[in-house]
């Protein structure tokens, strides 16, 4: 099933899969986002989880209550009502990071830049003049997904991922770049700590972001990490 500007599939007997089809990304991007928002507002019956990422929403259903043919249709009829040009949120927030970059070579700086062909100062430059766009949450804990730092080159992932890897850690993989809210597992090099506090499951949302959100990260010296340690991550 397709609309101009999607395609949604079946991903099994109890999930859709709706996928923009628009050439400009940042249209495609907006458009699942919206989609998303629109369903979880609407509490449309037999709907369970709605999960939006760069350019698709994953919508898991109770198959008891509700058809995937008769949801894609639904679907279909919703995403031709949407505005794709029209912005997730007309203030987005903006959320200052403070990082301790790995200067001592305890985690991945030095790898990643060596492979990039620059500098440690040069990694830390380029990955802390950009601001971010939170483009989705994703696993572990929420962790904001967001476009990586113009790096000649994609950053490799690890060839031997770390059994564990600890909240406050941000990292890059690819052209991505991320936060771990909450200790896992993970592949992707890690380049420096933040010392805030990203996922509060004591809050409602457990992180404080969303998609379309601003991130800027900031280069700061042991002093201030310890200062700030345990600081719950906030907006400006």
């Amino acid at each position: 099933m397709s609309s101009a500007s999607v395609v949604i599939s079946p991903s099994g007997n109890s999930a859709l899969r709706v996928a923009s089809t628009l050439a400009d990304r940042e249209a495609g991007w907006r458009l699942v986002h919206h989609l998303a928002r629109f369903v979880d507002a609407a509490h449309v019956p037999g709907v369970e989880c709605v999960i939006p990422t760069y350019d698709a929403a994953l919508i898991e259903i109770d198959p008891a209550e509700v058809s995937l043919e008769r949801l894609g249709e639904y679907l279909a009829h919703v995403v031709d009502s949407l505005d794709h040009d029209r912005p997730l949120t007309d203030s987005p927030r903006t959320f200052d990071v403070p990082v301790l970059y790995d200067i001592d070579g305890e985690l991945d700086l030095r790898t990643v830049a060596d492979a990039q062909g620059l500098s440690v100062a040069d990694v830390i430059r380029l990955h802390s003049e950009p601001t971010y766009v939170v483009r989705c949450l994703g696993a572990p804990g929420g962790s904001p997904m967001l476009d990586g730092p113009p790096f000649p080159l994609p950053v490799p992932r690890l060839a031997s991922p770390r059994a564990h890897v600890p909240q406050g850690v941000v990292s890059v993989a690819g052209r991505q770049a991320t936060i771990t809210p909450a200790a896992a597992p993970g592949g992707w090099p890690l380049i420096g700590r933040t010392p805030l506090v990203v996922l509060d499951l004591a809050a409602e949302p457990f992180v404080p972001y969303e998609p379309g959100d601003l991130i800027r990260f900031r280069a700061i010296d042991q002093a201030e990490y310890d200062a700030l340690l345990g600081t719950r991550m906030v907006a400006l």
